[in-house]
């Protein structure tokens, strides 16, 4: 999923407590609009833990289902989950199906990828005929979980080795996308769902992030910078998404969906 050079992921974050329902939702929800009767093959880019590879298993019995994802980590607790799924250790950025793929499913890993334009269209090339690229990306760049990472990244302390080392934002504007994939062969369906996630505990934001977005911060900071990196972060993140008197902190979160069928 990352594309740092060490396997900073830990599966039982990403998955933790209610989150992995959370994080698996949308898959389903862009699963429900894949319109594919038998599928020989189906590919999810992008794996982790395997939530979305399994679905798309019992969706398509009888197809061969492979995950693939740069994370040990990741694909040891998929691989646990499902024995039977064909797990590979790959990179999105580089990777090229070993035979044809009717289905290329990637659920919130290629916002980890840059050259938006070229991995686009390399992956809508691949598909045979009737084939489907079905892709969801988190949208939410521009909201206070990522927006004040960013924040407190260009501060002094943190300035000089986060420069440059944060979650690029290669994620392009809807329209991009649809008029990249209508310039193929093939019929395109793009939209954007916006998730009012209902979170739980002290700091459940903070939780949520330490998963994904604050990967490259871990990973860029000794122990002692990541830990006052994150104090300052976690009391921006509170005042951004204060906790409900019923205990529940709404989490807004803006998702993008992408269907592209190939002719």
């Amino acid at each position: 999923m990352s594309n740092g050079d060490s396997d900073q992921w830990n599966p039982d974050q990403y998955m933790k407590g209610a989150m992995g329902d959370l994080r698996t939702r949308p898959a389903v929800d862009l699963l429900n609009r894949v319109m594919h009767d038998a599928p020989r093959r189906a590919v999810d880019l992008g794996c982790g833990p395997g939530n979305s590879t399994r679905l798309l298993r019992a969706r398509w019995p009888g197809a061969k289902i492979c995950g693939v994802d740069n994370s040990p980590a990741m694909l040891a607790k998929a691989s646990a989950a499902d024995a039977a799924i064909d797990w590979q250790l790959g990179d999105i950025a580089d990777w090229q199906p070993a035979e044809g793929a009717d289905i290329i499913f990637a659920n919130a890993s290629l916002h980890w990828v840059p050259d938006h334009a070229g991995l686009f269209s390399r992956l809508a090339r691949a598909l045979p005929s009737g084939g489907v690229l079905a892709v969801q990306m988190p949208n939410n760049f521009a909201a206070p979980s990522h927006a004040l990472i960013a924040e407190v990244a260009s501060q002094p302390p943190f300035q000089e080795a986060l420069a440059g080392k944060l979650l690029g934002d290669f994620v392009q504007p809807p329209a991009f996308y649809h008029g990249l994939l209508r310039g193929l062969s093939g019929q395109v369906d793009v939209w954007e769902t916006e998730y009012l996630q209902s979170l739980t505990g002290e700091d459940p934001v903070l939780e949520w992030v330490r998963g994904t977005a604050l990967l490259p911060v871990q990973e860029n900071l000794s122990d002692a910078d990541f830990g006052r990196f994150t104090e300052l972060y976690r009391a921006r993140l509170r005042q951004a998404y204060p906790m409900a008197s019923d205990g529940i902190t709404v989490f807004p979160f803006r998702r993008m969906f992408i269907s592209f069928t190939a002719d």
